[in-house]
C-alpha cells in the first residue's frame, strides 16, 4: 500500500532580520491571535498541530465547573445512598478542607500539587481527620473522571500515608481520678454530662442529644435509649434523628449512681434535653466548650490569657498549685492533677466493664461498636495491660501442667 502524502497548508512568509521565516497566525484560549513562526513549513505545520491541542485542552478546561460547583453536585449525588450523619460529615469536611482550599479553580485545571498544597492545613489535624479528607478528595475526581468532566484524575498516586498528628491514646481513669473529678464539679453544669460519660459511655454526640424521653427511670431495671445524635453546623446545634450507625442505636442500663443522679436532675429540669443550654435548648459548639471548660479550670495543666490593661492586650500565663484557689475565682479550686477529655470518660466506662470481666461481645454492644475489631483492640490493651490479670491468665493456661 502507497504511504499517504501529508498535505501541508500553504503559509505566508516574512523575512526577519535577514533569514525567510513561514508565518501563520491562530487564535488562543482567550481569542487572541497568536503568530507563529518556522523555517520550514513542516516545522511550522508540527508547531501548529501541537499549540492547537494545547489551545483545545486549555478550553476544555475552563469549560469544566469549578471545585465548588462540582463538589455541591457530588454531595448532592451521595445523599441518595448514604445516611443523613454520613452525609453532614462528608459535608462538613468538603467545605471546610476542600471548597475553601480549591474552590474558585476549575476541576480541569486542578493539579497534584495544589491538592498536597491544600492538604498542608489538614495535615496539622489528627491522622483520622486527614486520612478522611484525602478520601474525599480521591472520591470525588475520581466520580469527576468516570463522568468524563475531567481527562486527568490528579489524586491517584494521592495517599493517605504518613498524614496527619496520629492520636495518643488516653489511659482510662483510675478509680481515685473518678471520684476527684466528681467532688470538684459537684453541683456544677458539667456533673451530669460527666456522670453519663462515666456510668453510661456515652459519646459527646450522644449525650448532647440525649432527652428525657429516652430515659427511662421507672421500674425495677433504669436505662436509656440511645437514638439521636448531636452535632454543629456554624456552631448551631442540630439533633439528627438518625445514628451514624445502626450499632450506636443501643439500650443502656443504668447504674444506682447514675440513676438516682438523672432523677434529681430532671425533677429540677423545664427542658426536655438532659444536659441543656440556659433556655432549655440543644448547647451550641461554643456553649459545649464553655460547659467543659468547668473541668479544664479546676486542673493544675498551665495556661494562658489576655487582658486589656492601659489599652494594650497583655498576655499572662496561669501556673496553677493543687489545691489552691484561683486568683480571680474564690470559687475554683485547683484539684486535678490530671488531664481529662470528654472521650476519656467513655474509655474509662468501656475498661471498667472489661476489668469486670463483662463478656467482648456484651462491650460491644453497650459501646456501640460497629466493628469489633474496635472492641478487641481495646479488649487486649486493656485486659492484658494489668500484670495481675496477665499472671492469672497465664496460671489458669498451664494449670494442667501442674498435674503432669
Amino acid at each position: 500500500m502507497a504511504k499517504r502524502k501529508m498535505i501541508i497548508p500553504e503559509y505566508g512568509t516574512v523575512i526577519k532580520k535577514g533569514v525567510l521565516y513561514y508565518r501563520t497566525r491562530i487564535k488562543d484560549a482567550d481569542g487572541k491571535l497568536v503568530a507563529l513562526y518556522a523555517r520550514t513549513p513542516e516545522e511550522l505545520y508540527n508547531k501548529e498541530t501541537i499549540a492547537l491541542e494545547q489551545i483545545e485542552n486549555a478550553t476544555f478546561h475552563r469549560k469544566t465547573p469549578t471545585v465548588a460547583e462540582y463538589c455541591e453536585k457530588w454531595l448532592l449525588m451521595q445523599s441518595v445512598h448514604v445516611r443523613t450523619t454520613t452525609l453532614t460529615d462528608y459535608t462538613s469536611k468538603v467545605r471546610r478542607h476542600i471548597i475553601a482550599e480549591l474552590g474558585d479553580k476549575r476541576m480541569g485545571e486542578v493539579s497534584l500539587d495544589d491538592i498536597q498544597l491544600a492538604l498542608v492545613s489538614v495535615s496539622k489535624k489528627s491522622a483520622s481527620v486527614y486520612k478522611s479528607v484525602v478520601i474525599l478528595y480521591k472520591s470525588i475526581f475520581r466520580a469527576a473522571k468516570e463522568s468524563r468532566i475531567i481527562d486527568n484524575n490528579p489524586t491517584i498516586y494521592l495517599t493517605t500515608k504518613g498524614g496527619g498528628v496520629p492520636q495518643k491514646d488516653k489511659a482510662a481513669l483510675t478509680d481515685e481520678q473518678v471520684e476527684r473529678l466528681l467532688d470538684a464539679v459537684e453541683g456544677l453544669p458539667t456533673y451530669v454530662f460527666v456522670m453519663l460519660g462515666l456510668y453510661a459511655g456515652l459519646r459527646r454526640e450522644e449525650i448532647l442529644a440525649l432527652k428525657w424521653d429516652s430515659v427511662y427511670l421507672d421500674g425495677n431495671f433504669p436505662y436509656l435509649t440511645v437514638r439521636r445524635a448531636w452535632h454543629t453546623e456554624n456552631n448551631r446545634p442540630v439533633i439528627l434523628e438518625e445514628l451514624k450507625t445502626k450499632a450506636a442505636e443501643r439500650n443502656i442500663p443504668l447504674p444506682t449512681c447514675l440513676a438516682e443522679c438523672l432523677k434529681e436532675t430532671k425533677e429540677n429540669s423545664t427542658s426536655e434535653y438532659v444536659v441543656p443550654n440556659r433556655d432549655g435548648d440543644p448547647l451550641s459548639y461554643t456553649q459545649f466548650k464553655r460547659l467543659w471548660q468547668y473541668v479544664v479550670t479546676r486542673t493544675v495543666k498551665e495556661r494562658s490569657y489576655y487582658r486589656y490593661e492601659d489599652g494594650k492586650r497583655v498576655k499572662h500565663t496561669v501556673t496553677p498549685v493543687l489545691g489552691e484557689k484561683a486568683a480571680h475565682n474564690g470559687n475554683v479550686v485547683y484539684s486535678l492533677d490530671f488531664e481529662v477529655t470528654p472521650h476519656q470518660l467513655r474509655h474509662t466506662y468501656i475498661t471498667n466493664l472489661i476489668h469486670s470481666s463483662v463478656d467482648p461481645k456484651t462491650v460491644q454492644y453497650l459501646a456501640g461498636h460497629e466493628s469489633s475489631k474496635i472492641t478487641m483492640d481495646i479488649y487486649a490493651k486493656v485486659k492484658y495491660n494489668r500484670p495481675d490479670e496477665l499472671v492469672r491468665t497465664m496460671g489458669n493456661a498451664f494449670s494442667q501442667w501442674d498435674s503432669v
